[in-house]
């Protein structure tokens, strides 16, 4: 399993990438998950149906299953967020997981740069930065695609990928 991450600003239009990146990749075969870092408290469980109430009830866990999908939500109840590592070792095997966002967090990632945002470009100072896709030209020495070249952006992505195993072995060497 390869994991990469696209990090930036918000609004710099990440998502709106990945929707884009992700039937690219299907389209070639691969099988492709994401991980997505909210920072907000946040809820993908409807109010007042059963698994809602069973978790405002007090239970750590609940998993919710139909005929078309299952969930797993797991309530923190005090206890630290977890880490990238942590999460990406409770995803299911794929080709490839795309992370969006944990920008701050050390592993390898390519940087959304979009410059209506008026934000400062994170690579200069994030040495994990191994990329940049912008909708303007950036003078650096990493590899630049334009936001709108899916077919480059995909090769810059999987050029970049790292199997599982070196994010889980960095960060239990503390690199």
């Amino acid at each position: 399993m390869k994991v990469i991450a696209l990090a930036g600003w918000s609004g710099a239009g990440k998502t709106t990438l990945l929707t884009r990146l992700i039937p690219y990749f299907t389209a070639q075969g691969l099988r492709v998950s994401t991980l997505k870092r909210a920072h907000h408290s946040f809820d993908i469980d409807v109010p007042g149906k059963d698994s809602w109430v069973h978790r405002q009830s007090g239970a750590t866990e609940v998993l919710i299953s139909s005929g078309r999908r299952w969930a797993l939500l797991h309530e923190l109840r005090g206890e630290h967020e977890l880490k990238l590592p942590d999460l990406l070792a409770k995803m299911s095997p794929v080709d490839l997981v795309i992370v969006e966002g944990f920008k701050s967090e050390q592993h390898r990632k390519i940087e959304i740069h979009r410059a209506a945002n008026g934000k400062p470009l994170l690579f200069p100072d994030d040495p994990d930065i191994v990329g940049v896709i912008s909708d303007v030209t950036v003078e650096t020495k990493l590899p630049v695609a334009h936001l709108d070249d899916i077919p480059v952006i995909a090769t810059m992505m999987q050029a970049a990928a790292v199997d599982i195993d070196d994010v889980l072995t960095r960060e239990l060497s503390g690199i």
